[in-house]
């Protein structure tokens, strides 16, 4: 709770409910219910182990050099330090607590009321658009942009890759691209490149620009799509207010990485160039099969909040996938189930976490409220953060607070791999190009931090501007 204190005793006066200071406020929410502050407490718990992910992971590996081979300890140690199994592996102080002080049926109660699905659509969603046909369309589509921007180079390729890729997850969703985009980073740029700095930068760069690269429609951003309905937002409403300002940011952020890693982007062009070009394969894939599979891209978008239908479009596509095997990779469901595992994970964790973020979202002017949002998101998903602003009712009819809720939650959503649902996603697949296979989260923040307040300039000083003329 302290991390808000700055914020909250800084911002406005403000007080809640029967004009109580912020902090009796949560006091007495934790007076009455002490399960509030545990459940908190075991949620602080799993974030702070996140930070100390690649302390546990070094002492495995040093355990299995020390013993020759691997041994139950550090396999122990090894699943301590893999990041998206961590808020899966809290869940087991949270249940002992949750059966302890509200008893086995509340329970069952409550893991039976939370919403998986969108854990569920990330899987699937990863897992088609992974496969080797969507990757081929994806890889000529960005080619044929790169040729146009000065020629198949790593550089060219990351500039492309960052810019137009999130931009794709206004129509496929972000998760989608989220994974297009990694894999085409992974296969076209970060492969010719040593520089840690450099990775962190590309990663939390792609982490905001993903963020808020979905805010051109009102159905592909997570935090965009909690509210559309309840508020009335349709694309065009989205893209008026929002759309405008992340292309802007995007290409900002993306021009001022470049700039400053102009000397790496030059020194990874002239070593692809010395490269011998892997064999690549000449055989073509069948268009029927490529349009089959972005027909299961649709499908699985548009019934993205439909369970039964997400499933039966995927074991549909698994048959076929198993029929056109000759034209198709091994299906790639390792990442996509741990992305899932940490998903699902957060969104049961995440839920016993609005006694306090309601709170403090209730207190906030449109200003604080801004930066309270992005905050927030930095510890919590940046869509549970706006719906729970739907629900409080000073935010309704009042456009210019569900704005600064919405463009603060979409702003942060960069900032940690925790913040946003497609993070995980891109870490996972990246996750072989960083130090021991494990992505620090201080230098990801980092890396984030400067396309962060691009964004914040974009939808807090253009768009200001820009309204006022």
């Amino acid at each position: 709770m302290r991390v808000f204190l700055p914020l909250l005793l800084f911002g406005p006066k403000i007080t809640y409910g029967n004009n109580l200071p912020l902090m009796d406020v949560l006091t007495q929410q934790a007076n009455v219910d002490p399960f509030y502050l545990i459940s908190t407490c075991i949620f602080l718990g799993a974030i702070l182990h996140t930070f100390l992910a690649s302390t546990f992971t070094k002492h495995a590996q040093a355990l299995t050099v020390q013993c020759g081979h691997s041994t139950y300890k550090s396999q122990i140690y090894h699943l301590l330090g893999e990041i998206e199994v961590i808020f899966a592996l809290w869940l087991l102080p949270l249940v002992l607590c949750f059966i302890y002080y509200k008893g086995w049926d509340a329970t069952i109660r409550y893991f039976e009321t939370r919403q998986y699905t969108e854990p569920i659509f990330v899987v699937i969603i990863m897992t088609i658009a992974a496969t080797h046909p969507i990757l081929t369309l994806a890889e000529s589509i960005l080619r044929s942009l790169v040729k146009c921007f000065g020629g198949e180079t790593p550089a060219t390729w990351w500039i492309c890759i960052l810019v137009f890729a999130p931009l794709l997850g206004s129509i496929i969703t972000e998760p989608a691209a989220m994974t297009i985009a990694a894999l085409m980073l992974a296969k076209q740029v970060l492969i010719h490149n040593t520089n840690t700095i450099f990775s962190y930068a590309t990663l939390g760069l792609l982490f905001v620009n993903v963020s808020i690269g979905g805010v051109l429609t009102n159905f592909a951003a997570p935090p965009i799509l909690m509210v559309a309905t309840r508020w009335h937002w349709n694309s065009s409403f989205v893209f008026k207010h929002f759309g405008w300002e992340a292309i802007v940011s995007i290409l900002m952020s993306t021009i001022f990485y470049a700039l400053v890693f102009h000397r790496q982007l030059y020194k990874m062009n002239r070593q692809a160039k010395t490269c011998v070009p892997p064999n690549k394969s000449h055989e073509k894939i069948p268009y029927g099969i490529i349009l089959a599979h972005v027909l299961f891209l649709v499908w699985t978008v548009f019934n993205a909040h439909h369970i039964p239908f997400l499933i039966w479009g995927f074991l549909a596509f698994l048959v076929f996938t198993r029929i056109t095997a000759v034209h198709q990779s091994p299906i790639a469901l390792h990442n996509a189930l741990l992305v899932g595992c940490f998903l699902a994970g957060l969104v049961t964790h995440g839920g016993l976490q609005e006694w306090w973020i309601e709170i403090i979202l209730s207190r906030l002017g449109e200003q604080s409220l801004f930066f309270g949002a992005l905050c927030l998101t930095a510890f919590n998903d940046n869509a549970a953060i706006t719906y729970l602003a739907s629900l409080v009712p000073d935010f309704e009819n009042n456009f210019h607070l569900q704005y600064a809720v919405v463009s603060g939650a979409v702003a942060g959503g960069g900032l940690t791999v925790i913040a946003n649902a497609p993070n995980p996603a891109g870490q996972s697949l990246l996750s072989k190009f960083f130090t021991n296979t494990i992505v620090k989260p201080f230098p990801l923040f980092l890396g984030a931090l400067i396309p962060t307040l691009f964004t914040i300039l974009s939808f807090r000083v253009l768009a200001h501007l820009f309204s006022s003329t």
